[in-house]
């Protein structure tokens, strides 16, 4: 699909050039982004950092206590296992307590996507781009180390980071695979909960990654949803019926999100459920017009819901 870019305005040219964007990401965000000056100013800032507790290894509490007496300060957020930093004398990730896994450094939006899954102990579940493991390490605590976790990572130099965080994390429940996910039909296994966490341009996380303002080009969009379509089609086919497929991306652009999916619920027998946080998906986008099953499907938008940008799709495959 062609990336659709549009005629530029005023209020285009003035935002672009206060924030330091090109002109034609800005005109798109104005097509479909709610309060886009807001957005803008909001990425400008650096960005909040969030913990997630392992509780594979210590409880909420007990991590709250130790960190609070190193002079930490942390907020509570809309899931327990997540705490915002809000001060802290030295890095994050230069503590006895992060060293030991008792905690991952991890957007409270990638943590959303694990709480989409519904997971539950014993489950068989897949991990179709997992690397460093952020989400992967997630899953396996909410399932308490139980079942099996099969994580891909086609990337060979992305493998040692994702082995490494699983091992800190305490992780004992996960196979490793160097697999590209487009391939995971031939492992020929049926899973409960596949996570795909989707390559994408990132848009999202301009926050932390400013040279994406001008970065990425229409045609980088369409490689993306190229290659999601793709891996979301190898996903659905290995999911058992009446099992969850869970899609994400860190990126705002329509055809990496509900064009994906529109196209997917097109091919298969799909219910796509909705989430309680975030705001609902597009049900249009320019002179495009999506199944109206797409409001269920969320988006995290930095200044209104405090994380990073973000994408999920919650689907239940019927077949």
């Amino acid at each position: 699909m062609k990336t659709r870019t549009f005629s530029t305005s005023s209020e285009s040219y003035a935002l672009s050039r206060k924030y330091g964007y090109d002109e034609w990401i800005v005109e798109r965000f104005l097509r479909y982004m709610p309060e886009v000056k807001n957005c803008l100013e909001e990425m400008e800032k650096t960005p909040r950092q969030y913990i997630r507790a392992n509780s594979l290894k210590i409880n909420s509490g007990g991590l709250k206590q130790r960190l609070l007496a190193k002079g930490i300060e942390l907020e509570e957020t809309s899931l327990p296992e997540v705490f915002e930093v809000k001060k802290s004398p030295f890095s994050i990730g230069s503590t006895l307590e992060y060293l030991l896994g008792y905690y991952y450094i991890q957007d409270l939006s990638s943590c959303l996507v694990v709480e989409a899954m519904d997971l539950c102990e014993n489950l068989t579940v897949l991990d179709m781009a997992s690397s460093p493991g952020g989400k992967t390490s997630f899953i396996a605590q909410k399932m308490k180390n139980t079942g099996c976790i099969v994580a891909l990572e086609p990337n060979s130099l992305r493998l040692r980071p994702l082995i490494f965080n699983l091992s800190r994390c305490g992780v004992i429940n996960t196979c490793v695979f160097r697999m590209d996910g487009k391939k995971s039909p031939e492992l020929n296994i049926m899973f409960d909960r596949v996570l795909l966490d989707a390559p994408c341009t990132g848009e999202g996380i301009i926050g932390k990654d400013r040279a994406r303002k001008i970065s990425h080009k229409p045609e980088d969009i369409e490689a993306c949803t190229i290659l999601q379509m793709e891996l979301i089609e190898a996903a659905a086919r290995v999911v058992k019926p009446g099992g969850l497929l869970i899609y994400s991306t860190c990126s705002f652009a329509p055809e990496e999100n509900e064009f994906v999916i529109n196209s997917l619920i097109d091919k298969f027998d799909i219910k796509v459920e909705a989430l309680p946080f975030g705001s609902e998906g597009l049900t249009f986008f320019a002179e495009y017009n999506f199944n109206n099953d797409m409001k269920n499907t969320r988006r995290l938008y930095p200044h209104l819901h405090n994380t990073m940008g973000f994408y999920i799709a919650k689907l239940r495959v019927n077949s």
